[in-house]
């Protein structure tokens, strides 16, 4: 009952919250050591470095979030705006990994009425002056794209990850602390469509978003300028969006619902992670299989943690199953996207171990 009750509540949290999802970009390969600030391309100062770091570090907290998205200029002919989605609930953000260049934010949704639960959400890693950055390229497809050396210095990249830590989307930006406020700003970046739409529209195919996060008095906030993109034939835009998630410190629930499960499911996460890196690492490029919402992945790999979390399963033989299961959703031979839509061909699993 407990596990067909989380997945439910799983299922629906994805559905209605993952629309926050923000990202991170990676270094040309997981195992590289870390490059610092003494090592930039054109010396950036110390103090700067450890600013960005303060700014990255200041998301970490316990909050109450609201995710609103509003449609705002209609592009295409005939096209009616949708009504606004508000969303919300509570949301615990920890650092899961700090190298110095590199941080990692993991976010846990605490959920339900009287009976809480937590259930793992988006992750957000950031690495300083990256070599390369994981873009996501239409369909259920990424690919590395490589960054200049010139334009490298002072920067980070921000990475985003999904439920089951697949990739969405990355992007690199610097930190910027003009009139007083602290924020980052990528250029537009591609991104898959968020659950909250992907679940119930098939009208367009991407989102183009220029993304900005800027740490506040009262917590930080996640804002968005999304062009929803036509990806057929010629690409357009089909309407505009503007989305504004909120991050408010918030003590009024137990965040020990969210740290006691996490410290219960952390060794299955790492080795998903894990796994994911190893696709990452070894494939320029690749792709999920599932075509549009990726039930199929992500829902068996919260049931694995929740089993481990419980007690039900080895931890060894619940990763196993995990890392099977992904590679049976992973291909890196893509072959040719359709207006970058989707992958046409390709097996599964083999061009991708």
């Amino acid at each position: 009952m407990m596990k067909h009750m989380a997945t439910s509540l799983a299922v629906l949290a994805a559905a209605s919250l993952a629309a926050c999802a923000t990202s991170a970009a990676q270094t040309g390969g997981h195992g590289a050591d870390a490059t610092s600030a003494a090592t930039s391309s054109t010396p950036v100062s110390e103090a700067t470095f450890q600013k960005d770091r303060s700014a990255i570090l200041a998301m970490a907290g316990d909050y109450k979030v609201k995710f609103d998205f509003i449609e705002t200029v209609p592009f295409a002919e005939n096209y009616e705006l949708k009504p606004e989605k508000i969303s919300g609930g509570y949301e615990v953000v920890r650092v899961i990994e700090d190298r110095g260049d590199f941080i990692s934010l993991q976010h846990i949704l605490v959920v339900g009425g009287d009976e809480k639960l937590a259930i793992k959400h988006w992750r957000q890693d950031w690495q300083y002056e990256p070599q390369r950055v994981l873009v996501f390229i239409g369909g259920n497809a990424w690919e590395w794209q490589d960054v200049p050396d010139a334009e490298r210095a002072g920067t980070w990249s921000q990475t985003v990850y999904q439920v089951d830590d697949a990739p969405r989307y990355g992007a690199v930006g610097s930190w910027d602390y003009d009139d007083g406020i602290a924020e980052w700003t990528p250029p537009r970046e591609w991104r898959p469509l968020p659950r909250r739409d992907m679940t119930t529209r098939d009208d367009y195919n991407a989102v183009d978003a220029i993304n900005r996060h800027a740490i506040t008095p009262w917590g930080w906030v996640h804002e968005q300028d999304n062009s929803k993109l036509v990806l057929a034939g010629e690409p357009h835009v089909l309407v505009r969006e503007v989305g504004v998630n909120t991050y408010r410190h918030n003590s009024d629930f137990d965040a020990s619902i969210a740290t006691d499960y996490w410290a219960s499911t952390e060794d299955f996460w790492a080795a998903v992670r894990d796994e994911w890196n190893r696709i990452e690492d070894k494939n320029q490029h690749f792709a999920i299989t599932i075509k549009g919402e990726t039930e199929d992945l992500y829902i068996p790999l919260l049931e694995l943690a929740e089993s481990v979390g419980d007690g039900e399963k080895p931890l060894d033989e619940a990763t196993a199953e995990a890392r099977a299961l992904i590679r049976t959703f992973v291909t890196s031979d893509i072959g040719t996207l359709d207006s970058r839509l989707r992958p046409t061909s390709g097996s599964p699993v083999k061009a991708a171990n």
